[in-house]
């Protein structure tokens, strides 16, 4: 398993986490928010997801996105 810190910008309210780590799951990557930060923690099989998959798929709940560290 891989890990990756991304920043989410447009975090509003607390109902963000369950559409970040919903649409994280839809691609079998596994993320925890941490909403004050604005964060995810995402943890995910690097054969079979990229960093690229999971920036898109916040990107598609409407987020802006940046990867911290790989």
């Amino acid at each position: 398993m891989q890990e990756v810190t991304v920043k989410v910008e447009g975090m509003s309210c607390r109902s963000c986490i369950k559409k970040i780590e919903g649409a994280l799951d839809t691609i079998g990557a596994e993320g925890k928010v941490n909403f004050d930060e604005g964060t995810v923690d995402v943890k995910f099989d690097e054969t079979n997801t990229e960093v690229s998959t999971i920036k898109e798929a916040i990107k598609a709940k409407g987020y802006d996105v940046a990867i911290l560290n790989k």
